[in-house]
């Protein structure tokens, strides 16, 4: 048996990868014991580094120099116990000849399933070939067997039965001719998609290229996120007090305290108000449907963080802008759709989802979340399987229960977030869901959607929930109708899914075809997961 290279891609930030290596060093050390017991041995391709204090491959460059020196043939682990930056891994994977196999720790604390989606998203967009795995200690049969089988193989696969065609089922007349009226008008009357800088956190797989966004009718607008900045300088601070005014009467709250490295200050919320407003204001001047801010590189190093706005942006209701010259209200009774660390595959989903649940009469706010971590318990008397949803910013009031005033604004994590900001935090409704993911993969957009259910659980298990992954982030309590925890991460393309709420079950099942049908009409391939 040859030898097994190891690599570990991590942060672009120092303080993540230095703050999550104890949680690295312990995932690798039980991967390696499991590949030494069925006996293989393990390289580590780079070493920890005393000066960095991190043993992770933290930029594209430093990736090119490790797999430069690892055998182009050799089978190679890539282990994720974190969330990485794909792209300081991508170059040297998209050469690499030797049998690929992707390792996550079943764990929230630090989102490696998330970045190893992320990866695996990546690597299919890319036409990679890999393998991929994951475990909570390393010793369970499932992993052992999956192992084993990579080992003697170079490959393996898992069974994905849930995943079904569109082409094989048969849409309502109604929904289809839903769907067939909104893809004429996205077609026809076309519409931007504004990108505050492209490419966030290396997400490969979160950049549509042009020519297959064109075919769907959405074209990108490219902003930047020094524009960005600039605008919010010009806001006056009675406007951004007025927002934040807006906010607190509508029930919000928010922990402040005064110590500004860790501590949540109303100064970072009122800059937060005045990149609402710029934010609102550019995407007015230049006519878009849908944003994304990237926020987590070149603007973290400017302004507190975009997630409260990205929430506000994503509702119906909220605090009302007017335009500087002649005071008309921007974007008047509608949200803006935003999508969060520009994840274009989610703006597409964003502007198709929010346009059709406005023709169906629903509550149109949508959101992506990470897919971060899930066990099982007990709901309505029946165990189940609860994912964590969760996402830094972006999920609207509307989601949330008791909208503005269920929600809570608490400072972003430092390590993360050096400049602040707060959060918009709170537990999301119960009530039917459909959620989504969009694609690229052989040069084509791909669409997977289902039904689920977003569940209220005990204030001790959300908690804990919280506890074991982002205390500071809004969650979802999700279940996904006819979806196994072990075929989702088999299936799913990216660390993001796209939720939406629908009235009830019948008109969750209704709004999924017609969104089904109008993906199909715009030119992408779509796929039912689960109970349809």
């Amino acid at each position: 048996m040859k030898p097994i290279y190891l690599v570990a891609s991590g942060d672009l930030r120092p303080a993540a990868n230095q703050n999550c290596e104890s949680a690295q060093a312990e995932m690798e050390t039980q991967v390696v014991s499991a590949v030494q017991k069925l006996g293989g041995t393990v390289i580590r391709a780079h070493p920890y580094d005393p000066v960095k204090k991190h043993g992770f491959i933290d930029s594209q460059k430093y990736g090119m120099e490790v797999f430069a020196k690892i055998p182009p043939a050799a089978p190679l682990i890539v282990a994720e116990s974190v969330w990485q930056y794909t792209h300081h891994v991508l170059a040297g994977l998209t050469t690499h000849r030797g049998p690929i196999l992707t390792v996550a720790n079943w764990s929230g604390t630090w989102p490696g399933l998330s970045g190893m989606l992320n990866l695996n998203g990546s690597l299919t967009k890319a036409g990679v070939r890999y393998s991929t795995l994951w475990s909570g200690d390393f010793t369970d049969a499932f992993f052992l067997n999956g192992l084993r089988t990579w080992l003697a193989k170079g490959r393996l696969t898992h069974k994905v039965t849930h995943v079904k065609p569109l082409a094989k089922a048969r849409v309502p007349a109604r929904a289809a001719e839903t769907a067939r009226a909104l893809a004429k008008d996205l077609r026809c009357r076309k519409a931007i998609m504004g990108v505050f800088d492209e490419g966030c956190m290396g997400m490969y797989n979160a950049i549509i290229p042009d020519e297959l966004l064109h075919a769907t009718g959405i074209f990108k607008e490219r902003l930047s996120q020094s524009a960005l900045y600039a605008r919010m300088l010009t806001v006056p601070d009675h406007e951004a007090r007025a927002v934040f005014e807006w906010i607190l009467q509508h029930g919000m709250r928010f922990d402040f305290g005064k110590d500004e490295a860790t501590e949540l200050t109303e100064a970072q919320v009122l800059l937060q108000c005045k990149m609402y407003i710029a934010a609102l204001r550019i995407a007015d001047d230049f006519g878009c449907d849908t944003i994304g801010i990237q926020y987590q590189q070149g603007l973290k190093d400017l302004a507190p963080a975009s997630d409260l706005v990205e929430g506000m942006l994503n509702n119906v209701e909220r605090p009302p802008v007017l335009h500087e010259q002649t005071g008309r209200e921007l974007y008047a009774g509608e949200a803006l759709p935003h999508f969060n660390e520009v994840d274009e595959c989610a703006g597409l989903d964003a502007l198709v989802t929010y346009r059709l649940w406005r023709t169906l009469g629903f509550s149109p706010e949508t959101t992506l979340h990470d897919v971060r971590w899930g066990r099982p318990f007990g709901v309505n008397g029946r165990k189940k399987f609860v994912w964590v949803f969760e996402i830094s910013g972006a999920v609207p009031p509307a989601h949330l229960v008791d909208g503005y005033r269920g929600a809570v604004g608490e400072r972003q994590p430092p390590m993360y977030f050096r400049l602040g900001g707060a959060s918009l935090k709170g537990v999301s409704k119960p009530g039917p869901i459909v959620w989504s993911r969009v694609f690229v993969e052989d040069n084509v957009l791909h669409c997977d959607l289902g039904l689920g259910e977003a569940v209220a659980l005990p204030e001790e298990e959300t908690q804990d929930r919280w506890r074991q992954t982002t205390a500071e982030w809004p969650i979802m309590h999700a279940v996904l109708h006819g979806v196994t925890r072990d075929q989702m991460m088999a299936r799913h393309r990216s660390n993001h899914i796209q939720v939406v709420y629908a009235p009830d079950a019948a008109g969750a099942r209704r709004a999924m075809f017609a969104k089904a049908a109008a993906m199909r009409a715009l030119g992408v391939k779509v796929y039912f997961c689960g109970v349809h």
